[in-house]
């Protein structure tokens, strides 16, 4: 199936926090931890074989959490699909762990690790990955549904729920499971991959009103509701939409 993917992708620091420890990896695209004044990466792609759009949440005090981050965007970058995509997916998961917990140990046992949100587009195929609780979202024909899931405990009254999974766990301590699911290729389905400094401050009603406008500037105006909302956390989020190439299926079926 020929069809392309329009994304537009930004991450801010936000209205609180003086680092920002997020990290995505957009379509061959990783966050400049330098930079200062950000910008939407913007773009589209007719994937030939697989490509990949994720975020990456850190967690850690100082600035462990953005070393995380950045270490699950590296593994993203380096990622190879042998088999199937799943496993693909699986194995890219399983590297950032060890290579997270690796990082930690050398370095005096830090606790530190990064929730992560994927979606790798294939030529049939879409396949989504998630630990923690960031997460992936998929309008279409008009409805918003939350198609990532999310590992969170139970919370004490007024309380934040605790991350159950995510990159970083020490093997002794507990076996990673991210959730996996494969859906097709619909014309016209937007998507948004995001971390918590998106959804703590944006309704579902105003994520899919902005998702289902332009999908360039969908970034930007996501990112700025979360800033007038308070901008509490980091925020990340990347903006996607499947259009099939129609002028393709034409002269395709024209040769039958």
């Amino acid at each position: 199936m020929k069809y392309t993917v329009s994304y537009s992708c930004l991450s801010h620091v936000g209205r609180v926090r003086s680092k920002n420890q997020d990290n995505y990896y957009c379509a061959g695209a990783v966050r400049p931890l330098c930079e200062t004044s950000p910008e939407p990466v913007i773009g589209r792609v007719s994937p030939k074989n697989e490509v990949l759009f994720a975020v990456f949440d850190g967690m850690g005090g100082e600035e462990k959490g953005e070393v995380a981050s950045l270490i699950a965007a590296g593994c993203a970058e380096n990622m190879t699909v042998r088999d199937d995509t799943v496993t693909a997916l699986s194995e890219l998961c399983q590297s950032a762990n060890d290579t997270v917990c690796a990082y930690a140990a050398e370095n005096g046992g830090l606790s530190m690790g990064t929730t992560a949100a994927m979606l790798l587009f294939s030529k049939d195929s879409i396949t989504l990955c998630n630990i923690g609780d960031s997460k992936i979202f998929r309008l279409s024909r008009g409805k918003l549904f939350q198609i990532s899931r999310d590992h969170l405990g139970v919370s004490a009254f007024g309380k934040r729920p605790p991350l159950l999974q995510y990159l970083g766990i020490s093997p002794e301590n507990l076996v990673i499971e991210p959730h996996f699911s494969v859906g097709d290729i619909v014309d016209g389905d937007r998507y948004l991959i995001c971390t918590d400094g998106l959804t703590d401050h944006v309704t579902p009603e105003q994520i899919a009103y902005i998702l289902g406008g332009s999908i360039e500037g969908a970034s930007g105006e996501l990112v700025e509701c979360a800033l007038k909302g308070g901008g509490k956390d980091n925020v990340t989020v990347i903006a996607l939409e499947i259009r099939k190439n129609k002028f393709f299926d034409i002269f395709r079926k024209g040769e039958k």
